[in-house]
């Protein structure tokens, strides 16, 4: 079925193609032409050159290299690398920051910029001022990655009615979306309404599905000639079942590499217990106040509020109800058990390899146990004599709720002094309190669940309080919807201001940028904790950190097609409240000696922008120093959730980029790009243990991570493509690309004193411990075309220019199923064992994920 729908599909892109017509008003049209790369791109970013840019090879007044100049190594770094999470220069998302209509879109809890607010409003967010690395821009002083800012402002949308349907074999599989702007009007009004329906019964990987919907809503007041009134509304609210990292015996057992362990059977329906549920609408409003020729104000609040959960199985002493449970697979029968037994593993391996339903979850036999668990639980709540006596869930599916109230303000003013000098300056104010918690979602047959600790239990037999997850409310029972388990907020404050200067001379510009800001986190408890009744509720020390960051550059201009460039700028920016708390599910307990991250990054490059060449070449250098990281997991020595908190963590991050686009024909493109980087860990880490049943510091040990990989991106990856782009409206492209030197990420306890104390160093058994894993190389092979076609005019929509819009994109053309994307050694380690006997490491192995296999985009879209 899905194989003949993208059969019937491409036909019709091609049957279309095939009997267009075209008439002289859509030969000038090109934006149509635009339109159709931006179509198959979807959410990529296409930019554009300014015509000054074209230069005519003059020596005086040359024009500057503009920000936002098409790019083709960002181009392709943007979308033809993105099969393989490639990570421009190696960089972490939180150094990727995104703007909307004035006012910053990133989280201050980790730094990422949450596009799954705005999913399927693809129409509306079209409008993108982006700057890469460390150029100057006009609305923030920016990350080192890149800064976009999206003006999704009803005056700024294309004066349209759009009708659009797409097909897919991805995450989803349909998508409807309506689009409706007015434009601006004579009495200074512009609306915009846009909204989308995506969903998939199942998607690409097995167990998964997808039900989305978005809804957009702007108006714009034009007052006068120097006011412009915003205000713009819109949410996405989601529900998808997910997808789980699997150890590479699953893979073989399964015989595919999307073997997904998060679905089981329930009465011959796929039942999944990982579901994302997300809906955190967001209303802008934002002023644009025109002081005079040369200077605006843009002013602009924001608040978002709302609910991002996922959903999984939880249960009470009873056996592990997860199918990829390492005591389950047949390799711990045969290799790790005490007791091990080849014959019964093989006998195992074949059962698990016929059988489907042995690799996945079992829903019937939690049903089972639960109806048939009946349990008395004494002083419910904490009131002597109360007792309940019913069927007591062993197994229940829990949701993991983070409910988000978030507050941006921001206020940029632009202005020039005389015919040289632009002035930006900035100031921000940002406020976001998170809220986590947990909900019973399902009770799986049983009629309660008990808010209690089993670890606390176990540990602390003879004590009655300290396995209660709240003490003030003991032995509660549990329904479907209550609340349990931890329960508390982060509240986090940052203010900033910064300052620009731009200077442009005939042959030589350069800028100086500064800032500096203010942030503050803390967390604050709701409930006291058995196991820590005075550090648990009421706040926690309020951690505050001034930062500040500068940079500067210079670009040379040759003439008006060839620059030279060169920036640099040295940073501070504080810790994320997640690497700070030890276990804030449990208590108010911090790393000792906060500080700030420090960023020391200088890039330098020579750009071309020709009539029928563009070229890009530059390269870079990162610093990274005092970093912190907190690593939560199930420790088999301690028997219990044990946490890492790590500490001076530097990383190096250098290397080249390089990319072409050169026109040999008015129809005919090329385009190649380059990235050639190394990214290291470049100190010795310090690492905190502690573990959640307990205040004590069970150890303190050094991570030999220095000169390890910076995981989960390749340092590697080149694209080449060539295009085909008819004056009759439709274009062909299909590009190759090749990566390397992407490695696994590590487990930090395999590289301590520890874990290697009585291993030789460089006998494979130490290698087996201490190495780190490089992906094999991989390729893909992409092919995107499209297609416009402008309707006869007697098929016009109220008399307007009225137009069929196709685009098909089929990525990894080849089938290529074995790229991995991501991996990680599971941070669960058996040091005890391995230690004396290294292929112990294999007990708990690395799980991974993989690229799609041959995936598709295909739309239609009616406008006018």
């Amino acid at each position: 079925m899905l194989k003949m729908r993208l059969i019937l599909l491409f036909l019709l892109f091609m049957g279309t193609a095939a009997f267009a017509q075209t008439d002289s008003t859509a030969k000038k049209d090109t934006s149509i032409v635009d339109e159709l790369k931006e179509g198959v791109l979807d959410n990529i970013p296409v930019v554009s050159l300014d015509e000054n840019d074209l230069g005519d090879g003059a020596t005086q007044g040359v024009s500057s290299l503009l920000t936002a100049g098409r790019d083709p190594f960002y181009s392709a770094a943007q979308f033809n690398f993105s099969a393989v999470r490639f990570r421009i220069r190696g960089y972490d998302n939180d150094l990727f920051s995104t703007y909307m209509n004035g006012i910053p879109m990133d989280n201050l809890d980790n730094g990422f910029t949450p596009f799954g607010l705005w999913g399927g409003l693809n129409d509306v967010m079209r409008n993108r001022d982006i700057s890469w690395g460390l150029r100057h821009n006009t609305f923030a002083f920016g990350d080192i990655g890149s800064n976009t800012n999206i003006d999704s402002r009803a005056s700024r949308q294309r004066v349209q009615t759009s009708i659009g349907y797409a097909a897919s074999n991805r995450n989803y599989n349909n998508r409807l979306m309506l689009t409706h702007s007015t434009g601006l009007s004579k009495k200074g009004w512009a609306f915009t309404l846009s909204g989308s329906r995506r969903w998939a019964e199942e998607g690409y990987v097995p167990g998964t599905f997808y039900n989305g919907y978005a809804y957009f809503v702007a108006a714009d007041k034009r007052i006068g000639q120097n006011h412009l009134l915003s205000l713009t509304a819109f949410g996405a609210p989601t529900e998808n079942g997910r997808q789980g990292a699997a150890v590479s015996e699953m893979l073989d057992l399964a015989g595919t590499n999307y073997y997904n362990p998060n679905w089981g059977y329930q009465n011959g329906e796929k039942r999944n217990a990982s579901i994302g549920r997300t809906h955190q609408p967001v209303i802008i409003l934002t002023h644009d106040f025109r002081l005079n020729n040369t200077t605006t104000l843009t002013t602009a609040a924001g608040f978002s509020f709302g609910k991002r959960s996922v959903t999984a199985l939880d249960w009470y002493n009873s056996a592990d109800p997860r199918p990829d449970y390492y005591r389950y697979l047949p390799s711990y029968t045969s290799t790790w058990a005490s007791s091990t037994d080849p014959v019964q593993g093989q006998m195992l391996y074949d059962l698990m390899k016929s059988d489907i339903n042995y690799r996945q979850i079992n829903w019937q036999r939690l049903y089972d146990i639960n109806r048939d668990s009946y349990a008395t639980i004494n002083d419910v709540n904490g009131v002597p004599g109360n007792t309940v006596s019913a069927r007591r869930s062993r197994y229940i599916i829990e949701e993991r709720i983070i409910n988000t109230q978030r507050f941006n303000a921001n206020s940029v003013i632009n202005t020039k002094f005389g015919e040289n000098i632009d002035f930006t300056a900035g100031a921000s104010y940002q406020l976001q309190r998170n809220h986590y918690y947990k909900e019973i979602d399902d009770l799986l047959g049983g009629e309660f669940y008990v808010n209690v600790n089993q670890f606390a239990e176990r540990d602390f037999p003879a004590n009655n309080t300290v396995n209660q997850f709240d003490l003030d409310n003991p032995n509660r029972i549990l329904k479907k919807g209550d609340q349990f388990g931890y329960d508390y907020n982060i509240n986090i404050s940052r203010a900033a201001a910064w300052a620009q200067g731009v200077f442009k001379f005939d042959k030589v510009d350069f800028f100086l940028a500064a800032t500096i800001s203010q942030t503050e986190f803390y967390r604050e408890g709701h409930i006291r904790n058995g196991l820590f009744p005075t550090d648990s509720k009421g706040e926690g020390i309020r951690n505050q950190f001034t930062n500040y960051g500068g940079k500067g550059g210079v670009t040379y201009k040759i003439d008006g097609r060839n620059y030279v460039f060169a920036n640099a700028s040295y940073q501070t920016r504080s810790p994320y409240f997640e690497n700070v708390y030890v276990s804030p599910r449990t208590r108010n307990a911090q790393q000792a000696n906060l500080t700030s991250e420090t960023i020391q990054t200088a890039e330098a490059g020579y750009v071309m922008n020709a009539p029928k060449f563009k070229i890009r070449l530059s390269g870079y250098y990162t610093k990274f120093e005092d970093g912190m990281d907190v690593m939560s997991f199930y420790h088999d020595t301690y028997q219990n959730f044990v946490n890492y908190a790590i500490s001076g963590i530097d990383k190096l991050h250098f290397g080249g980029e390089f990319g072409i686009e050169a026109k040999l024909s008015p129809t005919i493109t090329v385009n190649a790009a380059a990235a050639l980087g190394r990214y290291y860990y470049d100190s010795k880490q310090s690492a905190v243990i502690t573990v959640d049943n307990s205040a004590s510091i069970l150890g303190q040990q050094i991570i030999y991570a220095e000169n390890f990989k910076v995981p989960s991106t390749p340092m590697e990856a080149y694209s080449l493509g060539v295009s085909y782009r008819s004056p009759k409206f439709w274009f062909i492209s299909l590009t190759g690309n090749y990566f390397d030197q992407s490695y696994q990420s590590m487990n930090p306890l395999r590289r301590t004193w520890d874990a290697l104390k009585f291993v030789a160093p460089g006998t494979a058994g130490y290698n087996e411990i201490f190495n780190q894993t490089k992906f094999d190389r991989q390729y893909t092979v992409d092919f995107f075309g499209g297609y416009s076609w402008k309707l006869p005019k007697d098929l016009e929509v109220n008399k307007k220019p009225t137009y069929l819009v196709f685009n098909l994109g089929v990525n990894n053309l080849l089938n290529n199923k074995d790229i991995v994307t991501g991996g990680f050694e599971q941070l669960r380690y058996d040091a005890q064992a391995a230690t004396t006997d290294p292929i112990q490491v294999g007990k708990f192995p690395a799980k991974y994920f993989y690229a799609y296999g041959l995936n598709f985009f295909a739309s239609i879209t009616f406008r006018f």
